[in-house]
């Protein structure tokens, strides 16, 4: 067991300005304490009854995540714990366990007030720790909070990304089989015999096809009484494969008075062999779409993971359009809207001018604070989230409303609070809102709320100027 002696206490790092004197009152009025290994210095909620210096021995010091431990750090001899002058924390927020015998000297709260008004130095130097202390454990939950944040993210973009990486893959797979048909197909078609002016129209008329855009949007109702239709005129005309080609011609728009004039352009021998040709060949545009269209989606979600945390450019602020940031926004986190079944109503003023921003350090707001209105809606039937933006006097005003239950009104004075959260342990830290506050002040604007059930509202105004 180590002596408690003043030499001892100046050797520790938070007193080594302090005066003998104070030291020597400081131990005059403390009391010893051992803890067993497992033994708990305080666990959560437990009210703070004294200031804890570590002589011997270490404490592990860790919190519940989802009931497993999450370790914060190890106490190792010289620490400062517990109640410290000045602070507003009574109640132990972490747990502080013994991992093997450590020796304690314990100054009681009780003798806190005759410290303050006695022992100036002494009262200074715990007064520092103290702030040491918040300022630690501040980093600490906002790493927390941005690695949550990304976690989420990631798990969105997983999903986002998965989706048309797998898309590319099904329909290169698709592609190369279906190419190592075209020869069979070829085959039969040179075989006939056609006029250049039939080949003509045959060529004009099916690159006519694959450039039209004008499409008929058909009901599955709609869809099959017209393939049916068309694989009967195919039947009658005796072409084969004629409910493939039936399927394949009405997505591309074909109607029968289109096959009347290929008719009319080619023997009935030839007919079968030439609009199986066709097929193929649209087929073949259909996977070369899907393939781009799949591409182009990875494209976009890899442009807004750029945009939204702005990786190539500096922090400063820029004149941007606030949309930009919103959209890329959404864009990332389309999964999570599309999981909670949330409708997405986005209700833009396009004229509003650009904003000189920190892009960046936005979209973390509009991150948290889409994020925080899907968790509430979750669970509910027709969840609506409207996103609206419009011109508040010499403001831009971005407004993000859910249909959500509320926010109690006797609550609604904390939620800007740092650590002040109603998820459930593990889902939140309390600094989203925080941090989001902090960014908006930042750019000398505010955010308010205004919260009844059935609709919540976050505004966010930002000077235009």
């Amino acid at each position: 067991m180590v002596n408690i002696s003043t030499e001892w206490l100046q050797s520790v790092e938070a007193f080594k300005d302090v005066p003998v004197g104070q030291l020597q009152w400081l131990a005059e009025n403390s009391e010893p304490k051992t803890l067993q290994p497992g033994d708990f210095m305080f666990k959560t909620g437990d009210p703070l009854n004294a200031t804890y210096i570590l002589i011997s021995g270490r404490l592990r010091l860790y919190y519940l995540q989802n009931n497993d431990p999450v370790e914060i750090t190890v106490m190792e001899a010289g620490t400062i714990s517990g109640y410290l002058p000045f602070s507003r924390g009574h109640k132990a927020t972490i747990y502080s366990e013994a991992i093997e015998e450590t020796q304690l000297m314990c100054f009681p709260i009780e003798k806190i007030d005759a410290m303050i008004h006695t022992q100036f130095e002494l009262t200074q130097a715990l007064v520092h720790v103290m702030t040491n202390r918040v300022r630690d454990y501040t980093t600490m939950m906002r790493q927390n909070e941005k690695m949550m944040a990304l976690g989420k993210l990631s798990a969105g973009l997983a999903h986002e990304l998965n989706n048309p990486a797998a898309a590319i893959v099904r329909s290169a797979s698709s592609l190369r089989k279906h190419l190592q048909l075209m020869p069979d197909t070829f085959q039969k078609v040179m075989a006939i015999q056609m006029t250049p002016e039939d080949v003509v129209f045959v060529k004009d008329k099916m690159f006519s096809i694959l450039k039209s855009t004008d499409r008929p949007k058909l009901t599955m109702m709609e869809r099959g009484e017209k393939e049916d239709d068309m694989a009967d005129w195919l039947d009658d005309h005796n072409v084969a494969n004629s409910m493939e080609i039936a399927e394949n011609f009405v997505e591309f728009g074909f109607t029968i008075d289109v096959l009347e004039e290929f008719k009319t352009h080619m023997s009935p021998g030839s007919l079968s062999a030439v609009l199986n040709w066709l097929d193929k060949n649209l087929i073949t545009e259909r996977m070369v779409l899907d393939i781009e269209e799949a591409s182009a989606r990875i494209v976009k979600l890899v442009g807004s993971v750029k945009t939204f945390t702005h990786m190539d450019q500096s922090h400063d602020k820029r004149l941007t359009d606030i949309h930009e940031g919103i959209r890329n926004t959404l864009n990332i986190m389309e999964y999570k809207l599309r999981k909670g079944h949330v409708q997405l109503v986005e209700n833009y003023d396009t004229s509003l001018p650009p904003v000189s921003i920190m892009i960046g350090e936005m979209n973390q707001v509009w991150t948290n604070l889409i994020d925080n209105a899907v968790d509430a809606m979750q669970g509910r039937e027709n969840s609506i989230l409207e996103i609206k933006t419009e011109k508040d006097g010499t403001c831009v005003k971005v407004s993000v409303i859910d249909n959500g239950p509320g926010i109690p009104e006797n609550i609604q004075s904390r939620i800007f609070d740092p650590f002040f959260t109603t998820k459930e342990i593990g889902k939140g830290t309390g600094l989203g809102l925080d941090i989001s506050n902090q960014i908006v002040r930042q750019h000398h604007g505010n955010i308010k709320v205004n919260s009844a059930p059935g609709k919540t509202q976050f505004s966010v105004s930002i000077p235009v100027h």
